[in-house]
């Protein structure tokens, strides 16, 4: 999308996002890639189904393997910053958009020696504050090279904490429940709603602070709405929505009112409809059928499906037809072929 307006595209970090030659970011729209292509702890683990098949965490560039497994994590979050300064100082007079997924603070936490015990939060809080470092790294970058007011910067999360990892996993009080919080992997806020921080200088308000309902994936038509580009007709639904005005004018509406929450296997197992969030009955048993009030209730402690029958059925309904879309506009994905990857180690 970006290439239409000449662009300079890079992904430094965790990709996630297939780690077949194929799926690669360089293979999905970007110019460079530095990083590596799954989660950090990804190491000595085997693939679903294919037990033959052991996957080790491997830094990346493009599509060369420099180490695998990664020698030392504690420097990855300094070698990624690095990185990225390298790519925003040589594309300086250039459009450009980058990518920076740190791994950190994903377990197995590290952290450079320089930020090692500077956390009273112990090792987790060391590794935030060379994410808080990196970032300040780069827009210090941004101002060097007279670019900070005419660059838009993100900053934002994937995912709630883990919480089964005890105080390595992060903690998204007063919200319940987390990324993979328990066994049941249940669908709570904790697990999905992630703090968002802007910045555009001369574009995006100072002290600006947005409540309504947002997604990650509504960057996709913001960005073309930024840069001026058409989002393609080719038949393929993409659920994204322009929330710039979201960004820049106060009181702004959201363009969506409904979210949808599947669970790690592919089921829908919850529905926000405005301020109403509703587990369905195919929910895991920890939440199933309870209905919350998220505008006065975002801890999600007190179910008022009972008060609100209307409501519930409102919800399920609306969950099934959205559901049904969605199924009759699913894409194929690709195929894991362990014979034509280069990652299978037999």
């Amino acid at each position: 999308m970006l290439k239409q307006k000449n662009y300079a595209t890079a992904c430094i970090g965790k990709w996630h996002l297939g780690d077949l030659p194929v799926f690669l970011p360089t293979e999905q729209g970007f110019d460079y890639y530095y990083g590596i292509p799954y989660s950090n702890d990804m190491k000595e683990v085997r693939e679903p189904n294919h037990p033959e098949v052991v996957k080790y965490a491997k830094l990346m560039r493009n599509t060369e393997t420099l180490e695998e497994p990664v020698q030392d994590q504690s420097t990855l979050t300094k070698r990624y910053t690095e990185e990225a300064i390298k790519f925003i100082t040589e594309n300086q007079k250039n459009p450009f958009f980058l990518y920076l997924p740190h791994n950190m603070p994903h377990v197995p936490l590290a952290a450079s020696a320089d930020f090692q015990g500077k956390s009273p939060r112990g090792l987790y809080g060391d590794a935030v504050e060379e994410i808080d470092w990196s970032t300040g790294e780069i827009l210090q970058t941004l101002q060097n090279l007279d670019i900070y007011d005419n660059t838009l910067v993100i900053f934002t999360s994937d995912n709630g904490p883990w919480l089964i990892k005890g105080r390595d996993g992060g903690s998204a009080a007063p919200l319940r429940g987390g990324k993979l919080s328990d066994p049941k992997f249940p669908t709570l806020e904790g697990g999905f709603r992630v703090p968002c921080v802007m910045q555009w200088p001369k574009v995006i308000p100072a002290g600006l602070v947005c409540s309504e309902l947002a997604s990650a994936i509504d960057l996709y038509a913001t960005i073309a709405a930024i840069v001026g580009v058409t989002l393609p007709d080719d038949g393929v639904i993409i659920d994204s929505l322009n929330i710039l005005p979201l960004m820049t004018k106060a009181g702004a509406k959201s363009p969506r009112d409904t979210f949808l929450y599947y669970h790690i296997n592919g089921q829908l197992q919850a529905i926000r409809w405005k301020n109403w969030k509703y587990h369905l009955a195919e929910a895991l048993p920890v939440e199933r059928n309870k209905l919350y009030d998220l505008a006065n209730d975002p801890g999600e402690s007190q179910d008022v499906a009972a008060v609100y029958p209307d409501v519930v059925a409102e919800m399920i309904n609306q969950a099934k037809l959205l559901g049904d879309e969605i199924e009759n506009n699913r894409r194929k994905i690709g195929l894991f072929k362990p014979e034509n990857s280069p990652d299978a180690t037999p």
